[in-house]
């Protein structure tokens, strides 16, 4: 009998923790992670991102596999819109900078356009990150894309102005936001305004 319970107690003892098991820590894979990765993430890594992070030394860059005129806007623009949440590297470069290069492609306006209600949706999302730097970029985003679109915007700003409205008297953000909403109404027209003025009451058009 106390053999047996010998043997029961030497099976539930922890594991010594061995000298080299201090000098050589293990390290996390990445790969491997627990935590499961983004739509984004997922499409990167699997090749539905045909870009790369180039490092250079002064500044990164984006290497395409496939010329951003030959891709599809539907689903390789809405995938990089989905990205400007991201908060890691490289996601994060690589999402703001393919969205924006997509977007100079000559016809973009004629390829976007039918695209705007699958590009609002997570555009609205990235907006509503209480990540700073997200909230920045995906700014810019909506000015990139109001450049490209025109007044065919003005319909989608009820939805994206509302978490814009949110960050407009921290002082932090204020300035940047006017200008970006100065921006945007130069694009879209003065239609906007009083869209622009029904969730920020304060706002200052250009036009004045």
């Amino acid at each position: 009998m106390a053999s047996a319970m010998s043997t029961s107690s030497r099976k539930s003892a922890p594991a010594r923790q061995r000298p080299s098991d201090v000098l050589n820590p293990k390290t996390i894979d990445p790969f491997n992670a627990k935590k499961p990765k983004s739509s984004f993430a997922a499409s990167y890594t699997n090749g539905g991102v045909p870009c790369r992070l180039v490092h250079g030394s002064v500044k990164h860059r984006l290497q395409w596999s496939t010329s951003p005129e030959n891709l599809p806007f539907d689903p390789v623009l809405v995938t990089l819109a989905e990205g400007l949440q991201e908060t890691k590297h490289p996601y994060t470069f690589v999402a703001r900078e393919g969205f924006r290069e997509m977007l100079e492609v000559d016809d973009a306006a004629l390829r976007t356009l039918p695209l705007l209600g699958k590009l609002v949706v997570p555009l609205r999302v990235a907006l509503a990150s209480p990540d700073s730097e997200v909230f920045h970029s995906s700014l810019e985003a909506m000015v990139q894309l109001s450049a490209v679109v025109g007044p065919s915007l003005n319909p989608h700003l009820k939805a994206l102005l509302p978490q814009v409205s949110k960050r407009f008297m921290d002082k932090t953000h204020k300035e940047r936001i006017l200008h970006a909403l100065q921006r945007l109404e130069q694009n879209v027209g003065k239609e906007s305004v009083p869209i622009i003025k029904s969730k920020i009451p304060t706002y200052q058009s250009v036009r004045l």
